[in-house]
């Protein structure tokens, strides 16, 4: 509150006194510009809802049928982190599906008060073992998805997301980046042409105990696939386990650019992959004890500042296979236009951390580009988040190479990734940066 006095002709004429005058005016100016004192301590909440379907139904990997399943390991979940500082409030969602589109995303901020709508970021884990949340055709003139299980998961995120706003407590932030070493992710494609990172955010209580620690690491969790026969968060199921069993709080896990094919390491010395729920296991607590060993030693940041912003972007849909899915899915992905579609981009700074999210699955080399573009000490990309309009490719990548022919029938188009890289790194240039940790 700004606080200020008036005075009219009439009754300063009264003070005789100079000296008073002069006192009074310094007085009155003193007061006129000391500006408003905003202060908003930290805080941070955490809540998960279960969504495995019961009885189960059908699981997707991708483009195309769903398959059958006869049994469940782990359960499906969607965990919301709510942070608020600053006079910002903001809402990470991530839920254990292939992908989330913006259209049941939307569903779900319209029902929530208290926070702006482009203040909620929603994510998929990107399971290759849930159900599919996009309207796949399977060619036959058949959907797999199940309306009444999409409402349901709608309305228990809404719920997590509620709760979390209502636990948020006090809190400060550890976060770190370090190598994730072991054998847990790799290139398809090409061994070692993948982000090694692993950034990790845990919100601290004012007891010192973790409240929620999150893990942004790139990985495609297809340990079991969607040919096992089995309903299942793959890997990011045991690594919430073992994070909470080593302390860490509740996890939540954001994937990162984890296209053309980062994907997870089960290969066996055969040379085959092992499609077990031990090799999910296996994994799953490797990353885990990764991520906890990389936070072990990151200082606290006490009342951290939280920044948000957003912006829309365009895409044309230049491929033929998306548009027909577009014009197929019951959830009506392109709205009234299937030649172009609009999304979210947000950026959020965190503490000494920027966040940039990415609507898809960007490749590797876009994912590293964009992290050296970025102004954070610590920088996270959160894949699959806001929509998830399959892969993201620049211009020499898309339909370059046999190799990668799927990946480009699975992108909107050539000027995909050139646009997304481009506007990133406009939204990023004209946001502040994050503050620094002094040293």
């Amino acid at each position: 509150m700004i606080v200020g006095f008036q005075f009219v002709d009439r009754y300063a004429v009264r003070i005789r006194n100079e000296t008073m005058r002069k006192l009074l005016s310094l007085f009155v100016v003193a007061c006129v510009w000391i500006p408003a004192v905003v202060w908003a301590e930290f805080r941070a909440g955490i809540a998960v809802r279960t969504v495995t379907p019961n009885p189960l139904l059908p699981v997707s990997g991708g483009v195309g049928p769903s398959n059958p399943v006869t049994r469940k390991d782990g359960e499906l979940n969607v965990r919301a982190l709510a942070l608020e500082g600053d006079n910002t409030r903001i809402v990470i969602v991530s839920s254990d599906f292939l992908g989330f589109p913006a259209v049941l995303g939307n569903r779900v901020r319209a029902q929530i008060k208290g926070i702006p709508a482009e203040n909620i970021l929603i994510g998929a884990t990107h399971t290759h073992s849930a159900p599919d949340c996009y309207g796949f055709p399977d060619g036959k003139g058949n959907i797999a998805t199940d309306l009444k299980y999409i409402d349901f998961v709608c309305t228990r995120m809404v719920e997590a997301i509620n709760e979390a706003v209502e636990k948020m407590q006090p809190a400060g932030l550890k976060i770190a980046t370090g190598n994730a070493v072991g054998k847990i992710a790799y290139n398809y494609y090409a061994d070692h042409l993948y982000d090694p990172r692993c950034s990790v955010v845990q919100a601290i209580g004012a007891d010192g105990k973790p409240i929620a620690t999150l893990v942004n690491y790139a990985i495609h969790p297809e340990v079991l696939g969607a040919h096992a026969g089995t309903l299942s968060p793959d890997l990011v199921g045991p690594l919430y386990d073992r994070i909470q069993e080593k302390g860490g709080g509740t996890a939540i896990f954001m994937n990162g650019a984890q296209g053309g094919m980062i994907t997870a390491d089960n290969r066996s010395p055969g040379g085959k992959d092992t499609r077990t729920w031990e090799e999910c296991l296996r994994i799953g607590h490797l990353l885990g004890d990764e991520a906890m060993r990389i936070i072990s030693t990151a200082v606290e940041q006490k009342n951290p500042a939280l920044f948000c912003t957003s912006q829309k972007l365009t895409f044309p849909v230049d491929s033929p296979l998306l548009r027909a899915i577009m014009a197929a899915s019951p959830l009506r992905l392109g709205g009234n236009d299937n030649t172009q579609v609009t999304t979210q981009l947000n950026l959020i700074n965190l503490g000494n951390a920027q966040i940039l999210t990415i609507p898809g699955e960007a490749l590797p080399n876009i994912g590293y580009y964009l992290k050296r573009k970025m102004h954070g000490e610590n920088n996270l990309l959160f894949g699959l988040t806001n929509d998830a309009f399959g892969y993201i490719l620049t211009k020499v990548d898309w339909s370059s190479f046999e190799r990668y022919n799927y990946v480009s029938r699975t992108c909107l188009g050539e000027m995909t990734g050139e646009i997304f890289i481009e506007e990133s790194v406009k939204l990023v240039n004209r946001s502040p940066s994050p503050t620094k940790l002094k040293k």
